[in-house]
This record gives C-alpha cells, structure tokens and sequence, in this order.
C-alpha cells in the first residue's frame, strides 16, 4: 500500500510526532539551526540495538524519490535497511551527510540498502542538499514525516537526524538517534547483519 493511501489514526499523533521531531535538530551546542530562528535540542547519538528475539517487523510505506522512482520497503527484503531521516536545514544533517555517504558507498549493496527519509523540506532545497553532498543512494520524500509516525510504536525517529535500520528479515533492528559516524554505523550494520546470520 502506497503511503499515500494509508490512514494515520490521529491528528494529534502527527502533530506530537512534528513537535518532538522539531525539537530534535541541533548541534551540540544547542544553536539554531541554518534556515530555522528555533533553537533545537540535539539527539545524542545513543544507539540502540533490538536483541534478535524483541524485534517486531518494519511497517511498510511506499515513497516518491527525488529521482521520481517509487522506494518500498518490503522490497528491500534479505538486505538491511539503513534510513537516515534528514532535512537540508539540519545543521548536524549536513555533518553527518558525508560519513554517510563514505559508508554507503563502501557497502556491499546486495546485502545493505541506505534510504534517505527528507522531512519537512522542498524538492529544491533537498535536491541541492543531495547533489552538495554527492548522496548516491536514494532519497525518499517525507515531508509530513509520515514514515517517522509509522514507527513510532517501535524504535521512533525522535530528533533529526536519526537512522533506523531494519534487519534482513524486514524487522526493526536498531536505531541512532542524533548525527552518526562511519565507525559508529559500520558496527551498527555489522551487528544487525551478525544477528540474522
């Protein structure tokens, strides 16, 4: 089912979730971010990783790229799924868009696939943001942080940005909340995939 088409419960869920994704964006020190007069509070990049026998499955969600193909997540099954949830705004985005990038590139992509999950920014400025940056994998747009809520039972993207992973089997595996490292995400992936192998 497209993402389009599915029916978040309440009104007010959206609106906890883009209040607390709001207050998630920052550097570590707490100014404001490019673009933006609010001050953010940062994530601080914890890590969690859901043991293998605690894991629920991912919910599913189709979304439109900035290259105008379709990203859907249970198509991404026997790979694990990195999504970085991002915005152009976002000061620590933009730090952490190359150690991304360094990882991604350097994957095996049969068995890891990365998505970037764009919230609340237009084409234009993402599209800029992607090609500053020389991002390569693909980018999702999810301007109503529509993804975000549909995982707010499980592992929820609670500051921008964030990175979800989904295990090779399609379940919620591990999260980073805050801006990442290519040290700290190489071992994520390298202990998700260890778990399902």
């Amino acid at each position: 089912m497209r993402i389009t088409n599915t029916r978040i419960a309440s009104g007010v869920a959206l609106l906890v979730m883009s209040s607390v994704l709001v207050s998630g964006c920052s550097d570590a020190k707490n100014t404001a971010s490019a673009g933006s007069e609010t001050n953010f509070v940062a994530g601080d990049g914890s890590i969690e990783v859901v043991a293998v026998e605690k894991r629920v499955p991912a919910p599913d969600f189709t979304l439109r790229t900035l290259g105008g193909s379709d990203f859907t997540l249970s198509k991404q099954l026997g790979k694990v799924v990195v999504m970085n949830v991002w915005a152009s705004w976002c000061a620590p985005c933009r730090a952490e868009a190359p150690e991304l990038q360094e990882v991604w590139a350097k994957s095996n992509q049969k068995k890891v696939q990365f998505v970037g999950l764009d919230t609340r920014d237009s084409d234009t400025a993402a599209q800029n943001f992607v090609d500053r940056y020389g991002i390569t994998y693909p980018q999702a747009i999810d301007t109503q942080a529509q993804v975000q809520l549909l995982f707010r039972e499980t592992l929820p993207a609670q500051a921008i940005p964030s990175t979800l992973i989904v295990d090779a089997q399609g379940n919620v595996a591990a999260r980073i909340l805050g801006a990442t490292t290519q040290a700290a995400l190489r071992s994520v992936i390298d202990d998700v995939q260890k778990s399902t192998s």
